[in-house]
């Protein structure tokens, strides 16, 4: 099993950066694809960048130009920069493990993150 731990969230203005990590811990060895999902109040959590462990990257269309995910495999860590915030972004954001490529079921994700908080003022 995987433990992972999200860092990084806070409080900003639009059109501001932020970027989170997400620390991985235990049993890393094996190809884990990783994403950021996030939720916001009284939405449903939603997917919003994955990466396979090739590199590949996809991102939800409401983000797409604006956030870059990226892994640093050597570090076990996983990061969201996150550009051009957006009052909308406002979430709290979770990492999660998978043993499958990168897609947006959770059910599909075996180890998730406690989560960190973005919250963006206009």
């Amino acid at each position: 099993q995987v433990q992972l731990a999200e860092s990084g969230g806070g409080s900003v203005q639009a059109g501001e950066s932020l970027r989170l990590s997400c620390a991985a811990s235990g049993n890393t060895k094996g190809r884990y694809s990783m994403a950021w999902f996030r939720r916001s109040p009284g939405k449903e959590r939603e997917g919003v960048a994955g990466i396979d462990s090739g590199g590949f990257a996809s991102y939800a269309d409401s983000v797409k130009g604006r956030f870059i995910i990226s892994r640093d495999n050597a570090k076990n860590t996983l990061y969201l920069q996150m550009n051009n915030l957006k009052p909308d972004d406002t979430a709290m954001y979770y990492c999660a493990a998978s043993r499958y490529g990168v897609n947006w079921y959770e059910q599909k994700y075996s180890s998730w993150g406690q989560g960190t908080q973005v919250t963006v003022s206009a």
